[in-house]
């Protein structure tokens, strides 16, 4: 394995822009899904007891002494986020451990209180790919007299190995689940409509023949389980490469289908694991190449102390990383290593690593189940409540999301499939829908015009589950300007109102029977700020705010590559000491230096050559 200095930088860089759109994403849902008027009111979660900030799980404990509500902790929490994302996004020395490490800690404390909405594979892929990040990232901001260094080598095979688990078990665990639509190869035809948020171009994807797409089916399970298999640790530089481009190829293919989330993104940075510097370097010039060899091939910042606890941890995670996965091989925790089950224990609650493909989900031939909200004023007339991010009106265009993540739409999305209709978080949403709060109903329809209950909230409300399919031209002659075509399959929730008893035993079950009213905050300049930030953002959708912050990083990108091109320019090649511009010397000076050049000239030659240089002094001129 060669220098890894580049393609660490592009997984510290790519590690702080999914951050970006991690925090951004979750702020802009915050007020309908934790606020006063939420789905899951966040200052229900706050603990009956004050205990010490470090024994807490997450930052809501500051809100008293900022004078927050525990919504503000949370949006507070965010923006901070955001703001430290986008300084090692902008800045390189700011990618620093310090730096991620207080990611980390800001996200694992919104993850603490999230509930059902942000326990996500990519949520913990996150926390553990943000880790790694600490590991690998050089620690300069703590002192003051030291290089911009990076750590050993070591903890950047963590990525690779935490890049392999990803790519190995998801693709072992869709033959693992007896999943027979794998099988018989007909999986990725049910896919491209069954997956959370299916695109325009999986439409077309969907139409092209049958054969094509079992092919596509076999590409896949080759490139999640025989190409990491194989490539991943090979000694052959060119075989880690052919990996790199192979689970590239298909994260693409995933995005352009599938929208871009941040799992994609996620697989994306730790692929980088897989480059070494000369694959960046391959155009440059052979002799500066070749010189570029004769450096050490390792550079390690710290002492040997240092060096043995970063290999310590990196064996710590390694070992701990395993245990989750014992489920999927059909194995007891209980038959684990009493040690590394004691080590798994004790990281649990910090989400230091995690299982990903163990609970994968059968692919249904039936179409894609999805929970349609309908409302009405009079119990007799029902209008159907239309999501922005998910099917709804079967006519209307699939909708292009990433990297937003829509948390109620995964949720509902979830939701749909197992068929559980008392989570807390459902009924929840009923109570809200029914309440007319603007913060929840602007999850499912920013623009008001496309919400049918903008003006007064319904009344009764229920739920219907339907079986949507992407719709087949040469089959569907009558659906000519739809995408979807939909089936009923039952009811999902039974008409409920405010006053309905049902819904009042659920409400008080989930514990989101509110016995006191909210209180607010203090009255801050930090709450002023937060809102007035609040206010600006108010209306936007989250895809549209996201799409306009990566808009700005590209565009700051670049405005400093045009400048640097048009100020710069090439610059001349620096030169040499001996070049430089200097004032010019006194003979006498001259003089001194030919004297020590050449201590061995005779003594008449000595003195010659000193009467020569009095008689061209200045002062022997005068």
């Amino acid at each position: 394995m060669g220098e890894v200095k580049t393609p660490r930088q592009w997984f510290l860089w790519s590690i702080a822009l999914v951050y970006v759109c991690a925090f951004a994403s979750i702020y802009v849902q915050i007020p309908g899904l934790y606020g006063d008027e939420g789905i899951l009111p966040v200052r229900l979660q706050m603990p009956k007891v004050q205990r010490p900030l470090l024994e807490q799980e997450s930052l809501l404990g500051l809100g008293p002494s900022l004078g927050l509500a525990p919504q503000q902790v949370l949006e507070l929490t965010c923006l901070v986020g955001v703001a430290l994302a986008l300084c090692a996004v902008l800045l390189e020395p700011l990618r620093d451990s310090l730096i991620y490490f207080c990611l980390r800690v800001l996200y694992l404390s919104v993850y603490n209180v999230g509930g059902d909405f942000l326990h996500s594979e990519w949520d913990v892929l996150l926390l553990e790919a943000g880790l790694l990040a600490v590991l690998v990232a050089p620690l300069g901001l703590l002192r003051c007299h030291s290089s911009y260094r990076y750590h050993d080598t070591v903890s950047f095979w963590l990525t690779r190995w935490l890049f392999f688990r990803l790519t190995f078990c998801t693709g072992v665990s869709k033959l693992a689940s007896g999943d027979p639509a794998w099988y018989d190869l007909s999986a990725l035809s049910h896919h491209l409509e069954n997956q959370m948020n299916p695109t325009p171009l999986a439409w077309y994807v969907h139409q092209l023949p049958d054969w094509l797409l079992r092919f596509g089916a076999v590409v896949v399970l080759q490139s999640e389980i025989i190409v990491p298999l194989v490539t991943f640790f090979a000694p052959i530089r060119r075989l880690r490469l052919f990996g790199f481009y192979v689970q590239l190829f298909l994260q693409l293919c995933y995005i352009l289908t599938g929208n871009c989330s941040l799992l994609n993104l996620l697989s994306i940075t730790l692929s980088f694991s897989l480059l070494d510097d000369d694959h960046f370097n391959s155009n440059t010039d052979p002799k500066k190449k070749k010189g570029q060899e004769k450096k050490p091939r390792t550079v390690i910042s710290g002492s040997f102390t240092s060096l043995c606890m970063q290999v310590n941890v990196c064996t710590c995670v390694g070992v701990s990383s395993q245990v989750p996965y014992t489920s999927m091989a059909g194995m007891s925790v209980s038959k684990v290593l009493p040690a590394v089950r004691d080590a798994y224990s004790a990281v649990e609650r910090y989400q230091l690593v995690g299982a990903y493909g163990i609970q994968h989900r059968m692919t249904s031939a039936e179409g894609r189940p999805e929970i349609i909200l309908e409302g009405s004023y009079d119990g007799l007339t029902w209008t159907e409540m239309n999501p922005m991010y998910k099917p709804g009106n079967v006519n209307a265009v699939p909708p292009i999301v990433g990297p937003h993540q829509p948390r109620l739409e995964w949720l509902m999305w979830q939701t749909a499939q197992g068929g559980d209709d008392t989570s807390p978080w459902f009924t929840g949403l009923l109570q809200r829908l029914l309440q007319g709060k603007q913060e929840v109903v602007g999850l499912l329809q920013v623009d008001e015009a496309q919400y049918p209950f903008s003006q007064k909230a319904p009344v009764f409300i229920k739920a219907k589950l339907y079986n949507y399919h992407f719709t087949d031209p040469t089959k569907d002659k009558t659906h000519l300007q739809a995408w979807w075509r939909r089936q009923y399959k039952r009811e999902f929730f039974p008409i409920v109102n405010l006053d309905d008893p049902t819904l009042k035993k659920l409400l008080e079950e989930a514990g989101l029977k509110e016995k006191f009213p909210a209180q607010t905050g203090s009255d801050t300049p930090v709450s002023q700020a937060l809102s007035l930030i609040r206010d600006h953002v108010k209306g936007l959708s989250g895809s549209l705010l996201l799409s306009t912050l990566l808009a700005t990083v590209a565009g700051i990108f670049l405005l400093k590559a045009v400048f640097s091109w048009v100020l710069g320019g090439p610059k001349p090649r620096p030169a040499s000491a001996d070049h430089k511009t200097r004032k010019p010397k006194e003979p006498s000076e001259v003089a001194e230096k030919s004297q020590a050049a050449a201590p061995s000239n005779r003594g008449g030659k000595k003195d010659s050559n000193e009467k020569k240089d009095s008689d061209r002094s200045p002062r022997k001129r005068k």
